[in-house]
């Protein structure tokens, strides 16, 4: 079965939505309990919590790394709907793993294991290339964004209150959430990607992450859009990395106060990708948006590292909002570069790319924050990490500027290359 009619694509389109909503739903509902369990079975001791914290969160980037382009590539090579599916199971299972867990290594066995299961955004991506037209994909990335920022809005919500009751209870609850959409995908989900379009042969060159970004070197506009990614999800690594210790050093906000400010944020985001990203692509086009979008998330960061007291970094979070449009305009623009065949690959080398600025933002930001509000540190500057957050979306706008070009390559062509 293939989503070859608009029904079925219609039905395909809001469970991939529904997919990542609940991906994502899913680990927001333990940001709240996993850093307290962590420090609960590292015997209250703070200090050796935050190593452990500091390891579950590069170990899950690193492990995302490896595994999106295998995914892709699987994807390419036996279609998209096994591959989505065995992820939304092995997620359900690993998080009753992780709610069973009753030592410190194991539930670090259990975050492993997500790490794996939770690579599927790349195949969700591709997901969305196939059955959607080339000029309706910036609109279908943004609703992906949206989920993303509802789930990251009702995830943590929905975690703090159960997590009040019993730290287990949100482990079971997303597993609950990851086994219904597994089920719901089971009798809904078509498949996206016909045999005769599929990849002939699973490659290991393509599925390994150094393999996977050698990939991009054969699509030019592809590989700078792809450094575009890199540098925009490396920015966007400051707001985990330090906006909790900034607004408490600089703001002395709170839990509550952090927690309204990031519900204020995902809001935003939402509102951003499901009702402005669509109308802007249509009005401005996909290159135009991207370097608007990309333009104000340098401006707000700008106005963050400036703002000397809490109603100015408030006064930047509509203009930082707007980035957002940046995403789905680039995804949109990368899509068309590229034939059905490798559209699995190409995505799995993004989230592959996604990952590693996971493994190196959180020390860029922390460290540099730590220094400049530190003793040693020559001038007191609390806001230089949303300066180097600015500055790198500065260079990936001239990156833009260069390789953000609407063209289409023959499907052909694509395929004799990759035969």
């Amino acid at each position: 079965m293939t989503a070859s009619v608009p029904g079925a694509r219609r039905a395909a389109l809001v469970f991939i939505f529904v997919t990542v909503l609940i991906d994502v739903l899913s680990f927001g509902l333990i940001i709240p309990v996993l850093p307290p369990l962590i420090k609960q079975f590292a015997g209250g001791d703070t200090e050796h919590a935050a190593y452990w914290i500091a390891a579950f969160g590069t170990t899950f980037a690193a492990i995302q790394f490896v595994c999106a382009p295998i995914q892709g590539a699987l994807s390419d090579r036996f279609g998209r709907r096994p591959v989505i599916l065995l992820s939304c199971l092995g997620l359900g299972l690993d998080f009753i793993f992780m709610a069973l867990a009753n030592t410190l290594p194991w539930l670090f066995v259990g975050r492993v294991i997500s790490g794996i299961t939770s690579a599927s955004f790349s195949t969700a991506n591709a997901y969305i290339a196939d059955v959607t037209a080339p000029e309706d994909r910036a609109k279908s990335f943004g609703m992906i964004g949206a989920a993303f920022g509802l789930g990251f809005i009702v995830g943590p919500v929905i975690g703090g209150q159960l997590g009040y009751y019993d730290a287990r209870l949100p482990f079971w609850f997303a597993a609950g959430l990851a086994l219904l959409n597994f089920l719901y995908g089971l009798f809904v989900l078509p498949e996206s990607l016909p045999p005769e379009r599929r990849s002939p042969k699973f490659d290991w060159s393509h599925a390994n992450p150094v393999g996977s970004l050698m990939l991009l070197k054969r699509y030019p506009q592809v590989f700078g859009l792809a450094a575009v990614v890199l540098i925009a999800n490396l920015a966007h690594y400051v707001y985990p990395s330090v906006f909790v210790l900034f607004a408490d050093y600089q703001y002395g906000w709170h839990e509550k106060q952090v927690g309204y400010v990031l519900g204020v944020v995902g809001v935003l985001s939402v509102i951003v990708n499901a009702v402005l990203v669509g109308r802007a692509v249509k009005s401005l086009g996909e290159r135009r948006t991207l370097l608007l979008g990309l333009g104000c998330g340098a401006v707000g960061f700008m106005i963050y590292g400036f703002a000397d007291v809490g109603w100015l970094f408030l006064v930047g979070l509509p203009i930082s909002a707007l980035w957002a449009m940046a995403a789905p305009a680039t995804q949109a623009l990368i899509t068309r570069q590229v034939g059905a065949d490798v559209q699995g690959r190409v995505q799995g080398a993004l989230m592959s790319l996604i990952s590693l600025a996971g493994i190196v933002g959180p020390s860029l930001f922390a460290v540099s924050f730590g220094y400049f509000v530190g003793k040693s540190s020559p001038v007191h500057l609390p806001g230089v990490p949303w300066f180097i957050a600015s500055a790198l979306l500065l260079l990936g706008l001239a990156i833009a500027w260069r390789y953000a070009r609407v063209q289409s390559a023959p499907s052909n062509v694509i395929a004799a290359e990759t035969a």
